[in-house]
């Protein structure tokens, strides 16, 4: 094939070109895949002039696509100064009758006013933190596997020990700082009585139950002479007193690592009360398990300078979603956060 033959290659493909409506498309011409092609099939002599001519061509091509896919922006600019001009109107605004509080933001608020009238202390978490808060304040060691089943989103940037910062998987993160906090009401004879309500961010498959972003209450009592009846009596005081009505409650025992001994506790349905074989919250076994808590492990106590052989405590965990879910009768997790007018107004 000579240069003659690429020279009509080029004449062929210009004109093509201009019937293009996705110019870039000509860069794919089976005409110039041939060419390409038949560098091969030359003599070794005659290969280099002929790729030279071949590779011009081409990057005439994608020269010229370049060139007429540049679009000029030809709008007004934004007047960014504007919304500063205090002679400017007011835009008209949506009326605040026409919103609602969403149902998580409504139930967080009813479960600390309970919480709160309890005798605890409402405090918030945060959103990033480190790895030590995370995992090894809470018996979580460097190269533990629990630390494993979390799931944990990573950042790119790091803490002073070069380790990666995370999305909380749990409000746990918060134990240390809150036994901490509040360490001067044990040498003042007093408890420390904490819930942490906030957000928490686990690597999840979605489903109707499972959410990479939801919320979670994180709850610990620390005083002498604490032990596990008074947690069971304290989760089943809130729970009766969330679904206004009278519950039974189990325990089974459990592994956490920041809690020993730990359990899975679990209330009787409140919605059919074991007798309905089809209920769909409890499917007919009238027991839902619902949240973990336990004993605070005295390596807990330890990181945060409490006396173990003194002082002992309880904590928990659950699923805010969860308990709405199960308050509202609502089937799926993902309704909380798929901004649907139809499901948030029922609220």
């Amino acid at each position: 094939m000579s240069d003659t033959s690429i020279d009509a290659v080029r004449n062929l493909l210009l004109l093509r070109y201009e019937t293009l409506e996705t110019k870039s498309d000509i860069l794919k011409a089976p005409e110039l895949k041939q060419l390409f092609a038949k560098i091969p099939t030359l003599a070794p002599g005659d290969r280099g002039e002929f790729g030279k001519a071949i590779n011009a061509l081409s990057q005439e091509l994608k020269q010229k696509v370049a060139t007429d896919t540049v679009t000029v922006d030809d709008r007004t600019p934004i007047d960014v100064s504007a919304s500063m001009d205090v002679n400017a109107l007011i835009p008209s605004l949506l009326s605040s009758e026409q919103g609602t509080i969403h149902p998580l933001s409504q139930e967080i608020t009813n479960l600390s006013a309970i919480f709160s009238r309890m005798g605890f202390a409402i405090e918030e978490s945060r959103e990033i933190d480190d790895q030590y808060h995370m995992f090894e304040s809470v018996n979580f060691p460097k190269d533990h596997p629990a630390r494993d089943d979390y799931d944990t989103f990573m950042t790119v940037e790091t803490d002073d020990n070069g380790d990666p910062l995370i999305a909380p998987a749990h409000t746990s993160t918060m134990q240390n700082r809150m036994l901490r906090k509040y360490k001067s009401n044990l040498e003042n004879n007093e408890a420390i009585s904490v819930v942490i309500p906030d957000r928490v961010f686990r690597n999840e498959d979605l489903d109707a139950r499972h959410e990479h972003t939801f919320y979670q209450v994180e709850g610990m009592y620390v005083a002498k002479d604490v032990h596990a009846g008074m947690l069971i009596a304290t989760l089943q005081e809130f729970l009766q007193e969330y679904y206004g009505q009278q519950l039974e409650v189990r325990v089974n025992p459990f592994y956490f690592p920041f809690t020993e001994p730990s359990f899975e506790f679990m209330l009787s349905c409140p919605f059919c009360n074991g007798e309905d074989e089809n209920c769909k919250v409890c499917s007919g076994e009238g027991w839902i398990e619902l949240l973990g808590c336990g004993m605070i492990h005295p390596n807990v106590l330890k990181m945060a300078d409490v006396d173990p052989t003194i002082y002992t405590g309880f904590a928990f965990g659950c699923g805010v979603d969860r308990l709405v879910m199960m308050k509202h009768a609502i089937e799926d997790v993902r309704h909380f956060h798929s901004a649907k007018l139809d499901f948030l107004r029922q609220f």
